[in-house]
């Protein structure tokens, strides 16, 4: 069964940091590019940060300077660490992987938490 598990997600006050944890299990994400999204309740799926499967990454202008996302492929996971997290940031989070969810750009059931559960994150001020 191919699955996404995430963890991490948690209870903060505004400026601290939190680390959240995507592990694949069922497949080899080595050669897939892997996304994180987030929708907070009322809001739209919101596409946060895509980490390649060189490396390359990319972030939305909200979280820049902030987060930073990275893949250990030895251990089958990707990370996003966040810091001075903000009330804005609260959301439930998910890990997404172009391996079944192409383009891997597109907001359309990135939310569905199809794969996996997400985490949340919930900031307060």
């Amino acid at each position: 069964e191919v699955l996404l598990v995430n963890s991490g997600g948690g209870s903060v006050q505004a400026g601290r940091s939190l680390t959240l944890v995507c592990t694949a299990s069922g497949f080899n994400l080595d050669d897939s590019d892997m996304a994180w999204y987030r929708q907070a309740p009322g809001n739209e799926c919101e596409l946060v940060s895509i980490i390649s499967s060189d490396g390359g990454t990319n972030y939305a202008d909200s979280v820049k300077g902030r987060f930073t996302i990275s893949r250990d492929n030895a251990k089958n996971t990707v990370y996003l660490q966040m810091n001075n997290l903000q009330p804005e940031d609260t959301a439930e989070y998910y890990c997404v992987s172009s391996y079944f969810h192409y383009p891997l750009t597109s907001t359309r059931g990135a939310c569905d938490g199809y794969w996996g559960q997400g985490t949340q994150v919930t900031v307060s001020s």
